[in-house]
């Protein structure tokens, strides 16, 4: 008889932040670097130096991912249609999201006319919420003699638009995004099963214009010197489908430190514990209190922990380099927790797209720095944080749909490829393979 060698279990749980925009360009003012590369980082810099580097490239050079794309390939889900990012904000909202029926994401703003076009100008800022609710709370039976339900998200004009009767939401957005180039938009099919929606939410954002216009919160914020919420505008439209549990789709226990509700959502739809923890101006703070969370999941059971922060992003949409840098600065204060995690755990650092600080771009198809550290995963000479050094990685180009697998790897949790041993094809030796139960002879 021949016996197998023993096998310890020292698989290990992955810690992923994902610093949101953290990619950027060169930059004249900061002497040529990107801000990663011009912040003072030096806990980013000692865990590149016992780690491994890399470019994380989403979807490919040129190609500018939003944060819900990027995080949905991130996370393994790439073979699974994504459910739109109206979807994720009305669940990370508290809200209930009936399968099967198409939503959208609405939002009050401000606008200009120019001849037959309107030009979208500004949206509701924080000191427009009155005003904002009592817009919305105006339309909302207005809309729904059209079959369309208006829910408040709460704050800045902003709302979900559930539209009863459609079960296919492939329709374009009538939010501009670009609004120096574009002017308000026509929902438009993008699919032959959306010819209705597209129709029916055109008549929609008609009505709601019309009565908008005509609201006299509008009027008396005229008289104030205030510009009118005078138009509504729709994107993210999305339905929700059935979607694999994260455990499912890898394999092991996933579980989320989430900043916004866009990541509550994300965790709700993919059934992964969360903590959430609202910002907090002291950011090295606030991150020292995520990786805690963190730490708190993976005691609890999680195996795979995704840690994020808006700030970077945030500071990138400012336009203002030397403020995004600020911002690592502060950011890298909150992750000395990562060196001793990393002596127990696979920690990476990454973005999920790069928000140049220069130049009109909302997103760029551009590299943002990877650092992986961890007890398997051997140093490969790179000595800072940043892009240009990143590029001197042994990773090379990483892309998003790629990047659980190498962490696993390092995590001493590849799957063999060819065995299985779950109902789906996941990327991790399952945790919780379904056993052959004895006394179950038949079943």
């Amino acid at each position: 008889m021949t016996t197998e060698p023993k096998v310890l279990d020292d698989r290990l749980p992955i810690v992923l932040v994902v610093l949101d925009g953290l990619g950027d360009r060169p930059i004249p003012e900061l002497a040529g670097r990107t801000p990663a590369e011009a912040a003072a980082t030096p806990n980013l810099d000692a865990l590149a130096r016992r780690g491994a580097s890399g470019w994380h490239l989403p979807f490919g050079w040129g190609r500018a991912p939003t944060s819900e794309l990027a995080h949905w390939a991130m996370f393994g889900y790439s073979p699974v249609p994504f459910v739109g990012r109206a979807v994720l904000e009305a669940l990370g909202a508290g809200l209930d999201v009936e399968p099967g029926v198409a939503i959208t994401h609405a939002a009050l703003r401000t606008s200009r006319a120019d001849g037959d076009k309107l030009w979208i100008t500004g949206r509701a800022g924080p000191s427009d919420g009155t005003d904002a609710d009592a817009l919305l709370r105006d339309l909302a039976p207005v809309l729904g003699r059209e079959g369309a339900a208006l829910c408040p998200l709460g704050g800045r004009g902003e709302a979900v638009l559930t539209l009863a009767g459609h079960s296919c939401a492939d329709v374009t957005d009538s939010d501009p995004f670009f609004e120096t180039f574009h002017p308000w938009l026509r929902p438009v099919a993008t699919s032959p099963g959306a010819e209705a929606l597209a129709r029916d939410l055109t008549g929609i954002l008609r009505i709601a214009r019309e009565r908008l216009v005509r609201n006299p919160v509008n009027a008396d914020r005229a008289a104030r010197g205030l510009p009118a919420l005078d138009v509504l505008t729709t994107k993210w439209s999305g339905v929700r489908g059935a979607v694999p549990t994260f455990m499912e789709q890898n394999g092991v226990a996933g579980a989320a430190v989430t900043s916004t509700r866009l990541y509550r959502g994300l965790a709700t739809v993919l059934g992964m514990a969360q903590r959430h923890l609202a910002p907090i101006d002291d950011l090295a703070e606030d991150l020292a209190a995520r990786l805690a969370a963190a730490d708190e999941l993976i005691t609890a059971g999680a195996r795979f922990v995704h840690v994020h922060t808006k700030a970077t992003d945030g500071a990138g949409h400012t336009k203002l380099p030397h403020a995004k840098r600020d911002v690592l600065d502060a950011v890298d204060r909150g992750l000395a927790g990562l060196a001793p995690l990393a002596e127990r755990a696979i920690v990476a650092v990454t973005g999920d797209h790069a928000t140049p600080s220069t130049h009109s771009l909302l997103h760029a198809g551009e590299p943002t720095p990877l650092v992986v550290a961890g007890p398997t995963v051997r140093a490969d000479g790179v000595t800072e944080f940043g892009e240009e050094p990143a590029r001197q990685g042994w990773y090379g180009v990483v892309r998003a749909d790629e990047l659980l697998a190498l962490l696993l790897g390092h995590a001493n949790r590849p799957v063999l490829l060819g065995h299985r041993i779950t109902r789906r094809p996941v990327v991790a030796l399952a945790d919780d393979p379904e056993p052959m139960r004895l006394g179950d002879a038949g079943r």
